[in-house]
């Protein structure tokens, strides 16, 4: 995902070996793309309006590469590509029709601040809450994410540093959870969980931030958390999970 305000992590982790491992693993890559915004959209007034325009983008071709049969797979600069990502499995419908679309958050963070419970005021405490209809409409309606998902369509798994508040909205709206002892444990709740979002959704997407694992095994992370699975045990939990057909 490419716009003025972001960095450069995407194109790390192509070039830095992702590119290398899929080979080695015989996956084809059959289209690498870049969501920017038009010479005119980058004269748009907001950084925050500008990175929904350039996510409208990434979610034509989320939609397009679903369509064609692939497996998109975003390498995002911030969690704020959320919404994009969920746009383009939500219009990847043959007949216009939206798809109904589960989301699996994997984060230390919740992400689920809205601007009346943020303490920091940053948006990229906010993509879980925009993505559910709870805030910044506007936001969402740029990035093609029209309707909003129910909170019924979430999960999320490895949470474990949030506000106060955030916590607040989280329990109010009965956001179902796997916990860091569920990834480690490869409990049932895995499977209970892709079962439920399977039983009513038509799709789901997998988002992983990183900083979800325990700092030891990712030292480079910006806002690191004591206690998060290794790079195994996600591994192994996420393979469970791929095992759903949606």
């Amino acid at each position: 995902l490419g716009y003025p305000e972001i960095n450069e992590s995407p194109n790390v982790m192509e070039e830095g070996g992702l590119l290398k491992l899929l080979k080695d693993w015989d996956c084809e890559v059959v289209e690498r793309k870049t969501a920017e915004l038009t010479p005119e959209e980058e004269k748009a007034y907001g950084a925050r309006y500008r990175l929904a325009l350039a996510s409208n983008h990434l979610a034509e071709m989320v939609a397009d590469q679903i369509k064609a049969g692939a497996l998109p797979i975003g390498l995002l600069s911030n969690c704020n590509g959320l919404m994009g990502m969920l746009a383009g499995h939500q219009r990847a419908s043959d007949n216009r029709k939206p798809l109904k679309v589960g989301l699996v958050w994997v984060d230390a963070h919740g992400d689920f601040n809205t601007p009346e419970t943020s303490l920091s005021g940053m948006m990229g405490g906010m993509p879980v809450a925009i993505s559910t209809g709870l805030c910044l409409h506007h936001i969402r309606r740029a990035c093609g994410l029209d309707p909003p998902l129910p909170t019924k369509y979430v999960t999320m798994e490895g949470a474990r540093d949030t506000d106060p508040w955030e916590q607040y909205l989280i329990d109010q709206n009965d956001i179902s959870q796997i916990t860091v002892n569920d990834v480690k444990r490869l409990s049932p709740a895995i499977d209970m969980e892709m079962d439920r979002l399977s039983t009513i959704t038509d799709l789901i997407y997998v988002h992983v931030d990183l900083d979800v694992l325990d700092p030891h095994d990712i030292p480079g992370a910006s806002l690191p958390v004591e206690g998060g699975p290794t790079a195994e045990e996600l591994s192994e939990a996420l393979e469970i999970m791929f095992e759903s057909p949606k």
